[in-house]
């Protein structure tokens, strides 16, 4: 994204810090203009992925009892609003599409070491360490916090009957397979996503293998 340049230039003067700092909450902005595969629950359109982060992160703080490990619920927030800063730069990856996710690690390194390093210092690391942290999956809080992005879109494409399953033609077990990994940091969680994964089955929304 091309920050305003009038913006920057009203800014012009002030703390360079201050400005840095600016500069990357702009950046932020163009999350708003990353349309993501799902439609939000009334089925009017797509959802943007600057929504996204934000359901993610109310989810975690609703959900967090149901954290199998004992966990630092402002972490979790924090790992779910950086996690998807970098499409910003790399676009959303669809977690289904096979032949994309092998450029996905090397375009979303790229967008993560310019996009955090925007901001100064200590506060540029400690985003940039977040984002990794979820990246690995080794953390009681990063396991818990993909357990929610996982099944945010389940709930979603269950309100929705079914439509991003049939119009891509995916299979339950793919869903399946692509998401038992909710279990790694919530069963209870995953317990939900079984339920709504169920019901779609009974309900015929999922395309034959």
């Amino acid at each position: 994204m091309t920050v305003p340049e009038h913006t920057l230039a009203a800014l012009d003067g002030l703390d360079p810090d201050l400005v840095a700092r600016l500069r990357f909450v702009l950046e932020a902005d163009a999350l708003k203009t990353i349309i993501r595969r799902n439609s939000i629950t009334d089925g009017s359109r797509r959802e943007n992925t600057a929504e996204h982060s934000w359901h993610l992160a109310l989810m975690a703080l609703v959900l967090a009892p149901y954290s199998d490990e004992p966990i630092d619920t402002a972490r979790v927030v924090e790992l779910l609003l950086v996690h998807d800063i970098v499409e910003i730069d790399a676009g959303d990856t669809f977690v289904y599409d096979t032949s994309a996710a092998t450029q996905k690690e090397e375009l979303e390194q790229h967008a993560a070491d310019r996009l955090f390093a925007i901001v100064p210092g200590a506060d540029g690391e400690r985003l940039r360490a977040r984002w990794d942290e979820y990246e690995a999956r080794e953390t009681p809080e990063a396991r818990f916090a993909h357990s929610v992005d996982r099944l945010s879109p389940l709930l979603l494409n269950h309100a929705n009957h079914g439509e991003l399953w049939q119009e891509y033609g995916i299979t339950i077990d793919r869903v399946l397979e692509m998401n038992a990994k909710i279990a790694d940091g919530s069963e209870g969680l995953w317990g939900a996503a079984r339920a709504v994964l169920d019901d779609a089955t009974a309900k015929g929304w999922f395309p034959e293998a």
